[in-house]
């Protein structure tokens, strides 16, 4: 059994840019992980993608998006007032709660697209190749084996979040309001959270990098298939479906904040 030392980390703010054209529906949109501080919620990174000429996303869901951030996330269109934080020591234990939650609600996207009485339009999102629930229960088992952690239960938050998730897709208009979710949670995880993970391995994990972090094939690819995909889709949604997406924007980022929260010591 190995002994893990208490490591402080202080998750710097990163910029991911993405530049292809056209912009349409998709490109506009900002990929993003967060942490919160009781209610407040801190951006860990934000993704600009650029390209011309601009669509309903770049003109509207990544408005919504940019008022979300700050300036040190979005340098030239972050609105949301800067919080402070001093670093905080971020422990094994941490680590292991936040992929414990991070896989339940996986689990629950990945069984929400496999439903067809649900939304059938989500079938496109079956096996696309961005599933993490998989590699995440290798990830937690080798964590519990290699550093003698007993493996905790899924927590409120992951539970909370993944609940929500699931009263969405039973709700009206759900596909609209399922994609908000999904796109900034599996895209996040491609952009910021592997930012995350690479600071994870160095602090904790002997530089070792996770399942998590690791995607069979080209994930640009799978990516630029994934959001044609929702390209595709979102060409049969009315002016009110597209604004229902728009408007889900402030609750996927509270979803995935509170997720990440673990590392920040946000979680009791």
């Amino acid at each position: 059994m190995k002994i893990i030392s208490s490591v402080t980390i202080s998750l710097a703010t990163c910029v991911t840019v993405e530049s292809f054209a056209p912009v349409s529906f998709v490109s506009g949109n900002c990929n993003r992980g967060f942490v919160t501080d009781s209610y407040t919620l801190l951006p860990l990174c934000a993704t600009v993608e650029t390209g011309a000429p601009t669509g309903f996303i770049e003109n509207e869901l990544r408005g919504a998006a940019m008022k979300l951030h700050t300036r040190s996330q979005a340098p030239a269109e972050g609105e949301a007032e800067e919080t402070p934080r001093e670093p905080y020591v971020t422990t094994m234990d941490d680590y292991l709660r936040f992929l414990v939650d991070s896989q339940h609600v996986y689990r629950v996207f990945e069984e929400i697209v496999r439903v067809p009485d649900l939304s059938p339009e989500l079938v496109a999102f079956v096996g696309t190749g961005l599933e993490r629930t998989g590699p995440l229960e290798t990830d937690i088992e080798f964590i519990v084996k290699e550093y003698g952690i007993i493996r905790p239960p899924v927590g409120e938050i992951g539970a909370q979040y993944a609940q929500e998730l699931k009263e969405l897709a039973e709700g009206k208009d759900a596909t609209p309001k399922l994609i908000c979710h999904y796109y900034n949670h599996y895209f996040a995880h491609t952009a910021g959270g592997r930012m995350i993970g690479k600071q994870m391995a160095v602090l904790l994990l002997d530089n070792k990098k996770l399942e998590f972090y690791k995607w069979d094939g080209d994930l640009k690819k799978i990516k630029t298939e994934v959001k044609n995909s929702i390209e595709k889709l979102a060409t049969s949604w009315s002016r009110e479906q597209k604004d229902l997406c728009v408007e889900e924007t402030a609750a996927a980022f509270q979803g995935g904040g509170m997720l990440n929260a673990y590392l920040m010591g946000g979680v009791n």
